[in-house]
C-alpha cells in the first residue's frame, strides 16, 4: 500500500495542485488512476505485460 500511494502522489498530487477546478474532478482522476494501475500499468517485473493478463495467464 505504500509503495501505490507513494506513486500516486507522486504521478498526480505534487506539482499538479492546480491542474484539479473541484473535488469531484480529483476524484474522478483518482478512480481512472487506480483503474490504470491495476489494469494497464506495465512493468519489468511482469514480462511488460498488465497485471490483469499476466494473471490470467497463470
Amino acid at each position: 500500500m505504500e509503495t501505490f500511494f507513494g506513486r500516486l502522489k507522486n504521478e498526480m498530487c505534487y506539482g499538479f495542485e492546480k491542474d484539479y477546478p473541484s473535488f469531484q474532478a480529483f476524484s474522478k482522476a483518482i478512480a481512472e488512476y487506480i483503474d490504470y494501475y491495476n489494469n494497464s500499468r506495465i512493468q519489468a517485473k511482469t514480462k511488460w505485460m498488465p497485471p490483469l493478463y499476466r494473471k490470467s495467464r497463470n
